[in-house]
């Protein structure tokens, strides 16, 4: 990528909305790992400290996240997902599903409205990748076949608002479903398929209740205090 035209004496803050760009801009996508400190230091024209000093503060703000051995990675591209993330990581598991339930109730009830059919195409490409991950999938290749399933509903709203709250909250529901993906058997598996046929076939009122009724039973066993 093309370095910027830096001044080496600029303030860290200064770094930081460079590289918080990098992420807006698309540039660094989310999910991906972004350039070494060496990589940026020669980018950038700015010295070692102050590059980890806007590293440090983009980790502290839920954009970007340090893992041990592999590198810093995007996760986040907005200061209302990192934001609204750190707020849900705080509170309880049953917490977690209520809110999930009335953002994704809303959502299919909203997506069986709007959906465009490349909407509903990506829909069964995903139903049918979730039902594979089932047939071989760890737990977390479980959750991540469900998440997508369950983001391209989002999508399909087209309320860009909606997409970057529930981004943010994604990570945060995504460890609360660990604890239903386990066994053998997908008992979820018909309501998934009729929650797609509702957004498919747009019936909203079916598209909401069909996706109450996949996360209510989850709610349900949930004690309040549960973390």
């Amino acid at each position: 990528m093309p370095g910027p035209n830096f001044d080496r004496s600029a303030l860290s803050t200064r770094v930081t909305e460079l590289f918080r760009s990098q992420v807006t801009d698309g540039d660094w996508p989310l999910g991906s790992k972004i350039p070494t400190e060496s990589e940026l230091v020669e980018w950038s024209g700015a010295g070692r400290n102050t590059v980890r000093e806007a590293i440090a503060s983009l980790v502290q703000g839920g954009i970007l996240r340090r893992e041990q051995g592999r590198g810093t990675f995007v996760v986040s591209t907005s200061d209302l997902r990192s934001s609204v993330s750190r707020r849900a990581a705080a509170t309880s598991r049953r917490d977690s599903l209520e809110l999930r339930l009335a953002l994704d109730a809303a959502s299919a009830r909203i997506a069986a409205v709007r959906r465009t059919e490349a909407d509903a195409e990506r829909l069964v490409t995903l139903l049918n990748e979730r039902r594979q991950a089932w047939t071989g999938g760890d737990a977390r290749e479980r959750v991540r076949a469900d998440s997508a399933l369950h983001r391209a509903v989002v999508g399909a709203t087209h309320n860009a608002m909606l997409q970057d709250v529930y981004e943010g909250l994604l990570g945060v529901f995504e460890e609360v479903q660990l604890h239903d993906v386990a066994g053998e058997t997908d008992a979820l598996a018909q309501l998934h398929a009729d929650l797609v046929e509702a957004i498919v076939d747009r019936d909203p009122e079916r598209a909401a209740a069909t996706m109450s009724e996949l996360l209510q039973p989850m709610i349900e066993s949930a004690e309040p205090s549960d973390r």
